[in-house]
């Protein structure tokens, strides 16, 4: 049997799995960090890196508790409400509980008191999220434009139109206003789920935001 260690932890503005973007790259511009544990702060080992746009990023779901046992899951894009098996699907609940994304290498900072970090875009990934291994994407081997997507094809991703008011948005930043934006109008809610009346909470870089939705449209309401 095969022992696995985490070689780094990523650094996510989600401390909770709620409103992490359900696939990578669907946030293209929000920000994350991959911190490597002391043993693989060499840069040696990141020779090379940073002539590549794309990683591929092999990780954890850490904040899954319970085992997976069904062989069959409910993907958000078909609702919540139908089910395909757990293999034809990339839900977190699998038997090995191992994600696996593609994320846009922005920079790396070859000096810093952690060793080198490389900073990412577009990762679907929770704060402390343990990252197993790091590949290069290429673009002979990994893209394969006319594939057929399954149910993805055939479900289309509704999003949400997004009203921030001026009074809040000015609490962020304005890249941290622009990539909330983008994981809000992605509905951070369970499918099921459609009250017009219900609060919910999401954190986001350290604060609590809070919103409605009612007639696909999402109002920001507070930010604590």
């Amino acid at each position: 049997m095969m022992k696995f260690e985490p070689i780094a932890t990523f650094r996510s503005p989600f401390s909770s799995k709620f409103g992490i973007p359900k696939q990578s790259g669907l946030v293209p511009d929000l920000p994350g960090k991959i911190v490597f544990l002391p043993q693989y702060r060499n840069p040696d080992a990141l020779r090379g890196i940073e002539d590549f746009d794309f990683l591929w990023l092999i990780w954890e779901f850490s904040a899954n508790p319970h085992v997976a046992t069904s062989p069959v899951v409910r993907p958000p894009r078909l609702g919540g409400n139908k089910s395909v098996g757990v293999f034809a699907s990339r839900s977190p609940f699998r038997p090995n509980p191992i994600g696996l994304s593609a994320v846009r290498l922005a920079s790396v900072e070859w000096e810093s008191a952690n060793g080198p970090i490389l900073h990412v875009l577009g990762a679907d990934l929770m704060d402390g999220t343990p990252i197993y291994d790091i590949k290069p994407y290429v673009t002979y081997a990994d893209c394969h434009p006319n594939a057929r997507s399954g149910f993805v094809d055939q479900n289309e991703w509704k999003t949400l139109e997004v009203v921030f008011p001026d009074e809040l948005s000015r609490q962020l930043t304005k890249e941290q206003v622009q990539s909330l934006t983008q994981v809000l109008s992605l509905d951070p809610r369970p499918q099921y789920q459609n009250n017009p009346q219900k609060v919910y909470g999401m954190p986001f870089e350290g604060r609590d935001i809070r919103f409605r939705v009612e007639n696909g449209i999402l109002f920001v309401i507070e930010i604590v």
